[in-house]
């Protein structure tokens, strides 16, 4: 008979289905990104024009690849991390390591996205738009993706403080 996952186990793996669906719609814009940036080179040195809109939309582009790109590194594990020295811990040291470090996403993710709330609503109020000639308006839209990266940051250290955990309590029942 197969033990039916616990709740806290269900509740991160949803987590990380969301952060893994979330991460392979960022993965698109990169590809967007990179034809942007060829046709904006292409047409600066080939026919010696461009524009600034098309240049802002780069980086408009890329600030939701990085703030959902940090989500998804965290997800696989893939975020800096001194593995040389963490895998000679044994479970249980690593379990507690990982559960402080997911305390500590959260707590740093909610204090970003609470401080980022009012620089957003300051944009959003004066409806702030490129200072340069034919960029683009409404540049809160961009702006407003800090607190939405950030919310996603702190929803994936819940699954990974879920996950660690668990590890900790498995750690725990062998010793």
């Amino acid at each position: 008979m197969v033990a039916e996952p616990s709740r806290p186990a269900t509740i991160a793996a949803r987590i990380d289905a969301f952060t893994d669906f979330i991460g392979r719609w960022a993965s698109w814009l990169v590809l967007a990104i990179v034809l942007l940036m060829a046709c904006n080179v292409l047409l600066r040195y080939l026919f010696d024009t461009g524009s600034v809109w098309a240049q802002e939309l780069e980086w408009h582009l890329l600030v939701p690849v990085v703030l959902v790109g940090m989500t998804y590194t965290l997800r696989h594990g893939e975020h800096v991390r001194s593995d040389i020295l963490y895998f000679r811990f044994t479970p249980r040291t690593r379990a507690v390591i990982d559960l402080v470090s997911a305390l500590l996403i959260i707590a740093i993710a909610l204090l970003i996205l609470w401080f980022s709330l009012h620089y957003v609503q300051q944009s959003f109020t004066i409806d702030e738009k490129s200072p340069d000639p034919g960029g683009l308006p409404h540049r809160w839209i961009i702006k407003g993706m800090i607190p939405i990266g950030f919310a996603l940051l702190a929803l994936q250290g819940v699954a990974c403080a879920l996950s660690a955990a668990a590890q900790l309590r498995l750690a725990g029942r062998q010793h």
